[in-house]
């Protein structure tokens, strides 16, 4: 599920935290936005303290308007450096995975 070069920092990470991380780039992967999404997260990757906490603040008004499950739990990951490395990771292998399976055409 993970990519073998996983870092050390990933053994705090629960089971449900990376099952978590996994659908999330799953989302990512299935809407085909991988290259924005990847692009995007490297260039917040040093403010993603920063954004975590931004989401925190948001969230009584953003759960006023939708249901997010799991907001917080996405706000309290991202808005670690190494949980977005491993983010970063799982949507690569998920890209690089279909398109060995030849699911891709690139022209």
């Amino acid at each position: 599920m993970f990519p073998l070069s996983e870092k050390s920092s990933d053994d705090e990470l629960s089971k449900e935290d990376k099952d978590f991380i996994h659908r999330l780039a799953k989302k990512v992967h299935d809407s085909g936005f991988v290259t924005p999404t990847i692009f995007f997260l490297e260039m917040v990757r040093p403010l993603s303290s920063l954004g975590g906490h931004m989401m925190v603040f948001m969230g009584p008004i953003i759960n006023g308007f939708i249901q997010t499950d799991g907001y917080y739990r996405a706000a309290d990951l991202l808005g670690k450096k190494e949980t977005l490395s491993i983010l970063l990771d799982e949507i690569e292998l998920l890209e690089m995975l279909d398109s060995k399976d030849g699911k891709k055409e690139y022209i």
